[in-house]
């Protein structure tokens, strides 16, 4: 079981109580994509819209990946600010030696105690009903769980629970659950019915939280061992869906749907994997010293890949502007770079602060970040968003975190009493949006500005001047002797929130 050992952030400001009659519940649908909400595959889905607000335009944060958007999600802030920038990242003071996942118990750890207690920087949505005096519960069948709220209670005696992929904050709450239930299973799918019986049966029988998080791990799990479209894929929808089912007949039973605001949101979106990239290989083929692990220490000239999935993080080793340089215009000739960002200007990239990963600090930011190449042909299945990715899975397998639509767009239907009945909201939406939003609803003053806004024209009763969304591309261009390299990135503002639609680049010989 994982011990009580993670630091409390320095906290301070005061908190009124939330709304002591408002209850919020967030079910999330790891990698769903919105083309596959509909009435035969996801009745409990389709029903829910009907009741609230369907938020047609909404989008993950960069990279679109589990870990940067659960956190984005509960902190309400750019990766820049929260400094969860991607799944897997190289942090040489956590571990020399190796990229790590940053959503494990020793890497928070190891974090938490490098920082005071501050490895995500700004308090999440639990932490600030906490500090209120209400109670939350956190219940994922994935380890982003931990993301979420890493130290429950914080002192306060608010009886909080985080559980996560089979652990539990505090540590003795887990043997009273597998009393119940059994053992955490294997299975996916069971894994996530066991999550959600957790929840409503067990973390919920002694009342309804102020703030509850259900995070299922389908269809991710089985997108990425199958492919989006596959028939266990649509399975494991059809089971997301069940388990939300499951929750609205629980929060029915305790007469809590009035009182109550339902969130169905993704976390990102999906494609298929059209060609596998050994970009260590090529790398260290074109003469580079690319590495995934570094045995006896980094060394300068070295180039550590943080694989991403449809991303990969470049980390040069002690910084070479030459070397960096020639990466990038290796990368911008290559046949798989979709966009490019660097930490210092280059001709042709954008700038990390274009991607909201530019960490403060400058410590352990990755030199170059790539999004891999996307085209919208159809997979075995027939079903559109091909891309290329790093070596991790095959190809004909399903996968993310690239910088194309498929990706980069994702579902969120809001319900109930403070949201708008039956209605479609066109406004460029994030999951930035969503903490801003719920502290908004549970009366809770935020402690200081965040990047996402309130999802004013979505709530009810309230009457708000229309927002006027706005849209550009940015673009950047390199010449070579052989050709020209050229990316765009697309992007939508509400007000001071911005949103990636999608990002392209590709190299055209001469």
């Amino acid at each position: 079981m994982l011990a009580l050992v993670f630091s409390l952030h320095a906290t301070g400001f005061p908190a009124d109580p939330p709304k002591s009659e408002r209850h919020v519940v967030v079910v999330v649908w790891d990698g769903m994509r919105p083309d596959f909400m509909n009435e035969h595959n996801t009745p409990a889905l389709w029903n829910l819209a009907r009741e609230g607000v369907t938020f047609q335009n909404h989008h993950p944060v960069y990279p679109s990946a589990t870990m940067v958007n659960g956190t984005a999600l509960v902190t309400g802030v750019y990766p820049s600010r929260n400094g969860i920038i991607a799944n897997h990242v190289y942090r040489s003071d956590i571990d020399p030696h190796h990229a790590i996942d940053v959503e494990t118990p020793a890497a928070v750890k190891k974090g938490d105690e490098l920082s005071s207690g501050k490895y995500i920087c700004v308090p999440t949505i639990a932490e600030l009903v906490q500090r209120a005096g209400a109670r939350t519960v956190i219940a994922t069948a994935k380890t982003v769980g931990l993301l979420l709220d890493r130290h429950p209670n914080h002192g306060r005696a608010t009886k909080s629970v985080t559980f996560f992929a089979g652990k539990s904050l505090p540590a003795e709450i887990l043997p009273s659950m597998t009393e119940v239930f059994g053992p955490f299973p294997s299975s996916h799918l069971e894994q996530d019915a066991w999550t959600r019986k957790a929840l409503t049966d067990f973390l919920w029988k002694d009342g309804l939280p102020a703030f509850s998080i259900l995070w299922l791990g389908e269809p991710d799990l089985t997108q990425h061992e199958t492919a989006p479209g596959a028939p266990e894929a649509v399975a494991a929808i059809k089971s997301a869906d069940e388990n939300l089912a499951a929750v609205l007949t629980a929060l029915d039973q305790r007469n809590a749907r009035g009182t109550t605001d339902v969130f169905a949101v993704s976390d990102h979106g999906f494609s298929t994997i059209e060609r596998s990239i050994d970009l260590r290989k090529i790398l260290n083929d074109a003469g580079f010293t690319a590495k995934t692990e570094f045995v006896s220490g980094p060394k300068p000239g070295e180039i550590m890949l943080a694989g991403n999935g449809g991303s990969v993080l470049f980390y040069v080793v002690g910084h070479d502007k030459i070397l960096t340089r020639r990466l990038v215009e290796f990368l911008q000739q290559s046949d798989f770079a979709g966009v490019i960002f660097t930490k210092d200007p280059m001709q042709g990239t954008f700038g990390l602060a274009q991607a909201n990963m530019n960490l403060s600090g400058g410590k352990d930011v990755p030199d170059v970040v790539m999004a891999f190449r996307w085209n919208d042909s159809k997979n075995q299945f027939g079903i559109p968003g091909m891309i290329d990715a790093d070596w991790q899975r095959a190809a004909r397998k399903g996968t993310h975190a690239t910088l194309s639509p498929f990706d980069m767009h994702n579902i969120m239907i809001a319900a109930g009493p403070d949201f708008r009945r039956g209605e479609t909201d066109d406004l460029p939406s994030g999951n930035i949006d969503v903490a801003p939003t719920i502290l908004q609803i549970l009366g809770i003053k935020l402690p200081e500005p965040m990047s996402g806004r309130i999802l004013f024209e979505a709530i009810a009763n309230l009457k708000t001047p229309p927002a006027k969304p706005e849209t550009k591309t940015i673009e950047a261009a390199n010449h070579f002797p052989s050709g020209t390299w050229r990316q765009s990135l697309r992007i939508s503002h509400v007000g001071s929130t911005i949103y990636l639609d999608e990002g392209a680049g590709a190299f055209a010989p001469r």
